[in-house]
């Protein structure tokens, strides 16, 4: 954002975040509520925006983490999933380095969770999951380290769902068992309550199950042994005070609780809050949510650049999103 943030030391490396693009060739909107105005074509254009100033930087990004929800649900009505897709990953193709892709909601409006394990968007074929999760390969969860001492977990937020699941899995079972417990509303997108934490039962997020929380134990003792830095990215927030509850997996407290556990864990980077926010959670973990490329007006951005130091990352912001300097807990 205004803030400027100098450094005189090199990065070790950068790499660059995005979030919530929701590209689809139609008319601006509203969001669910009615009370924000989302920017559907001109999406591209941030991303545009977000791409050439990655290009340009002196240190070039060594990736990209997109944060989820690449295209918007919209697409899916109106019979142009696979061309706004297509659309958007030709921009891609300018990026200077490759690519991490995310699964959100509107992922699963669009997709099924066959099609996405097949798709552009499944960026795990060149990375291990590291073994332990089941053999039938749909959870969409790996880990990379892009330099040593470093790990990047990338998370299914959207393992236990309505979205992308069949109707006859154990985990649409558990989803619908949860949803139904704690939201009465005939329409499952309403949430069963205004305020408080009971806000995040709603369809359009989704949860962890317990084989992706084993795995990610798994993960994070080994990182833990080899003095790692992690960085743990999902679509869904899991700290109350880094987004709206609204926008919370179902089973965050379960996530928190591992992560917590785990001294290697530096930071957690979602999106779906299209507001953004952050918080630092008691064991010195940074809970960073970015704001949305789709409710951001034209004439601003909402993209950054991390620089990731020794002891240290430092978040470069442009447009709505805030500079912020995250040092590693003690």
């Amino acid at each position: 954002m205004t803030t400027e943030m100098k450094d005189s030391t090199q990065p070790l490396f950068t790499f660059g975040i995005i979030a919530d693009i929701q590209y689809a060739d139609i008319d601006d909107g509203f969001n669910f509520k009615h009370t924000r105005k989302r920017y559907y074509r001109n999406s591209i254009r941030l991303l545009r925006n977000a791409l050439e100033r990655w290009n340009t930087e002196n240190v070039k990004p060594l990736f990209i983490l997109q944060l989820g929800d690449i295209i918007d649900g919209f697409n899916k009505r109106y019979n142009m999933s696979d061309q706004s897709l297509n659309t958007v990953m030709k921009e891609f193709d300018s990026s200077p380095a490759e690519v991490h892709h995310v699964w959100g909601n509107h992922e699963f409006y669009n997709f099924s969770r066959d099609t996405l394990l097949r798709s552009v968007l499944n960026s795990s074929v060149d990375f291990d999951s590291g073994g332990g999760l089941p053999s039938t390969g749909d959870i969409y969860a790996y880990h990379f380290s892009p330099a040593p001492g470093y790990r990047f977990i990338l998370l299914d937020a959207y393992d236990v769902s309505l979205l992308g699941r069949e109707e006859s899995s154990v985990q649409y079972h558990q989803a619908i068992t949860l949803l139904k417990a704690h939201n009465k509303n005939e329409d499952l997108n309403h949430p069963p309550a205004l305020t408080g934490l009971e806000k995040r039962f709603v369809k359009f997020n989704g949860g962890f199950s317990q084989d992706q929380l084993d795995w990610l134990e798994g993960v994070l003792s080994s990182a833990d042994h080899k003095l790692e830095r992690v960085t743990i990215v999902s679509h869904l927030p899991i700290h109350p005070s880094s987004t709206d509850p609204i926008c919370l997996a179902w089973n965050y407290d379960e996530l928190l609780t591992i992560i917590q556990g785990h001294k290697s864990v530096v930071c957690f980077m979602a999106g779906h809050d299209h507001d953004g926010g952050f918080h630092i959670d008691h064991s010195g973990v940074h809970h960073l949510t970015l704001e949305g490329v789709i409710e951001t007006p034209p004439d601003s951005d909402a993209f950054g650049t991390v620089s990731v130091y020794e002891d240290r990352m430092v978040l470069k912001g442009y447009g709505r999103t805030f500079d912020r300097l995250l040092m590693y807990p003690c």
